[in-house]
């Protein structure tokens, strides 16, 4: 198991990646985001997207998907989040990108009430297949301190 005496400031972690699916993109729009350029080419033809184009909650729910496998797979005390900063879409995620997920702590602190407990933050940066940067955020995370040995 992975606790929060185990997180080091400054290390970068790679997530992993997730394929962008012309199917997904349009049944995330359909559900969420009913935007006409989330759901046909004709429509997003006549747009700065120039073609369908992936919503941005959407290019946020496949990056929460590639992180969450992470955290499971390799058993990390993660107790959430509650929130996150500085969220931007700095480019469109298109049907056929590949998305990389990865993610730098830049603080770790921790709680003064909760001795259980500590939070990190950590800068994420999504990039497409051409390591062009997609998405970008600042999360924080909770986490529990490893138990006492007793």
């Amino acid at each position: 198991m992975i606790y929060f005496e185990d997180l080091e400031v400054g290390r970068t972690t790679y997530f992993g990646s997730y394929e962008v699916t012309r199917e997904e993109v349009i049944d995330f729009a359909r559900k969420y985001d009913p935007q006409p350029f989330h759901l046909s080419d004709e429509a997003a033809a006549n747009t700065h997207f120039g073609r369908l184009a992936a919503s941005g909650w959407h290019s946020c729910a496949m990056t929460m998907a590639v992180i969450a496998r992470h955290v499971v797979s390799t058993e990390q005390a993660g107790l959430g989040s509650p929130g996150v900063d500085e969220l931007r879409w700095l480019k469109p995620v298109y049907p056929g990108d590949t998305l990389h997920v990865s993610s730098t702590i830049v603080e770790k602190r921790p709680s003064q009430s909760k001795p259980e407990l500590g939070s990190f933050r950590s800068e994420t940066t999504v990039t497409n297949q051409h390591d062009a940067p997609v998405l970008r955020f600042t999360s924080i995370v909770l986490m529990r301190r490893r138990p006492a040995e007793g």
